[in-house]
């Protein structure tokens, strides 16, 4: 039976599910694992670990917990990585590229090097692979990353003073967008809402959905609704709690409880005034809604009424006609009541002149 555990790869690498079911291990613990082309390292970051949907290789397999050698040689491998960090810096100067060398890794068996580095756009370092494949005779691998993968291989504490989740848990950067800050009510102000590596903060992200769900039914700032106590405008909304702050037009204030639905009594609608719309929001999402279908209603009963027209009282013979519609028997409308109009030129007026 498998047993998946959550490995991170090296020392800040990438994190992968693999298969601990003849490995008796705990969290933290050092173990050699199965890698691409070879063994490689890595520490367990938890003993739960859910496979990925559209995995096109099977989940390998956890070797052995790391012993005395094992470590003794992964602290060798990390005293080359910084010999091998400093011939390759030196190359980059030879070759004068644009691009900026942030860490070095070496495989367990040691038959792989790979080179992070940041650049601004795309970097041609096919010619810089040749001179380092031959320096070190073993497979060279120069992975581009960018400003938020590099605040993760260096750690540090965020604005709230604990460590900074990349660092920490974070598996993947998933986009943070301006939108996320303006639903929590931060302040758009760069330095408030972004973190060591400049991007903006990843905690964000997770965040969202939460405030998204909890700022449901609730008024925006600046809004206008009505209460049981009158018009008002909402100065202030606290999420957590549900409530707001109304500032009503004679200058007191009232917190609105939207958690029970007695403590969020609102002011009826007022008589609405046929030709006028008003462009001011009401109350929450649902009252509004029931608004909009009433005043659609009212628009449907008023085509379907037929307009009521006075007309004279019609006598015998002379029965109104509709406007625009012509007399089928002759022109009585045109020419008087029941005569027919005569041809001058009929037969007998003919030859007379």
């Amino acid at each position: 039976m498998e047993k998946l555990v959550l490995v991170r790869l090296r020392d800040t690498g990438q994190m992968f599910p693999y298969n601990a079911a003849d490995v008796e291990i705990r969290e933290g613990n050092c173990v050699i694992v199965e890698h691409d082309r070879g063994l490689d390292y890595g520490q367990v970051v938890s003993l739960h670990a859910v496979p990925e949907a559209n995995a096109k290789q099977p989940i390998k397999k956890i070797v052995r917990i790391a012993g005395e050698n094992d470590l003794k040689r992964i602290e060798e491998n990390r005293t080359k990585c910084k010999e091998a960090a400093s011939s390759c810096v030196k190359k980059i100067e030879e070759h004068k590229l644009d691009m900026k060398l942030v860490h070095t890794e070496y495989s367990f068996d040691c038959t792989k090097i790979v080179f992070y580095f940041t650049a601004d756009g795309r970097v041609d370092f096919r010619n810089l692979v040749k001179d380092l494949a031959k320096i070190f005779k073993i497979r060279i691998e120069l992975r581009q990353i960018g400003v938020r993968d590099e605040a993760k291989f260096f750690g540090g504490f965020g604005p709230c003073g604990r460590e900074l989740c990349c660092a920490s848990f974070l598996k993947d950067f998933e986009p943070v967008t301006i939108k996320m800050a303006k639903e929590e009510g931060l302040p758009l102000n760069p330095p408030k809402i972004s973190g060591i590596c400049g991007r903006l903060m990843c905690c964000l992200n997770y965040e969202y959905d939460t405030y998204k769900s909890l700022s449901k039914g609730l008024p925006r700032e600046g809004e206008r609704i009505h209460i049981a106590q009158g018009k008002g405008k909402v100065i202030n909304v606290n999420v957590f709690k549900r409530t707001a702050t109304v500032e009503m037009e004679d200058g007191t204030q009232t917190e609105i409880n939207y958690n029970k639905d007695e403590q969020r009594t609102a002011k009826p609608p007022e008589p609405r005034i046929p030709g006028v719309t008003e462009s001011r929001s009401i109350g929450s999402p649902e009252r509004r809604n029931a608004e909009a279908q009433e005043r659609r209603e009212n628009r449907a009963k008023e085509r379907k009424e037929p307009r009521s027209q006075e007309h004279p009282p019609a006598s015998r013979g002379n029965s109104p006609q509709p406007p625009g519609r012509r007399n089928r028997g002759g022109n009585e409308n045109r020419h008087g009541r029941g005569q027919e109009r005569r041809n001058p030129k009929g037969p007998d007026n003919r030859g007379k002149r």
